[in-house]
């Protein structure tokens, strides 16, 4: 049985108590599409660095040209241009009132820097919730994506097949996996992940601010799960 989602009062109160709120999961834990929807439901913006990161290489900026080169190659941006970019971010208007990091801070030294940042501004993150997804279901996940080799729709094998088996619904374009979602990018994805994560979680945990919630589940489910962890946080 489905646990019941908090009333519209309750979810006024958690927006006003809860402003700041991180967002982690493995890959194919599907945080993306839980943080878009509950920065929807929170009335609050939400702050991809991977969105951020294509923003200002797209637009050209200062710290986009000097993004651009490490994300030609792959590398990862190091963590003084990704702060610097959420630093910027930050001081806008529409973020004055809370926000939602989706997938940030995600290694320890990001952690550390968004909090001193945000320490200088008399501010902190509130809540931490970490999407749970076993190795083997986050795997299953990732393996079943696929993308349109013509216009570069996205579907999934098990949970948005195309109509018609590896043809485009759009554009009849063929359907393709991606290299980085063969079975040895996602493992190796998933074993950096761990790596990188275990720090970050164990830093919010001793601030006593991480909730775990189980990502197990279809979007409804865990996104009710992710509801009940706000209502008991705000009772």
């Amino acid at each position: 049985m489905r646990p019941s989602a908090p009333g519209v009062k309750a979810w006024r109160m958690i927006a006003r108590k809860k402003r700041r709120i991180v967002l982690l999961g493995p890959p194919g834990s599907g945080k993306g599409t839980q943080a878009v929807r509950l920065a929807q439901k929170l009335g609050i913006p939400r702050l991809s660095t991977g969105d951020l990161l294509r923003d200002h290489a797209k637009k050209g900026t200062r710290l986009g040209r000097k993004a651009e080169p490490y994300m030609a190659r792959g590398d990862l941006v190091p963590d003084e241009i990704v702060l610097a970019m959420v630093a910027q971010q930050l001081d806008e208007e529409a973020y004055r009132d809370g926000y939602l990091l989706d997938g940030f801070p995600r290694t320890l030294p990001q952690a550390e820097a968004l909090g001193h940042m945000l320490s200088q501004r008399g501010q902190a993150i509130d809540l931490v919730v970490d999407l749970e997804v076993g190795a083997r279901e986050s795997l299953r996940r990732q393996l079943g994506r696929l993308v349109c080799s013509r216009c570069g729709a996205s579907y999934h094998e098990f949970f948005q097949p195309s109509r018609e088996l590896m043809k485009c619904d759009i554009c009849g374009g063929g359907l393709v996996q991606r290299e980085d979602d063969r079975p040895a990018a996602i493992l190796e994805r998933l074993r950096v992940h761990e790596e990188q994560s275990r720090p970050v979680l164990d830093y919010y945990a001793g601030q006593g601010k991480l909730r775990t919630v189980s990502g197990s589940g279809d979007v409804e489910g865990v996104f009710s799960k992710i509801e009940e962890v706000l209502a008991k946080e705000e009772g």
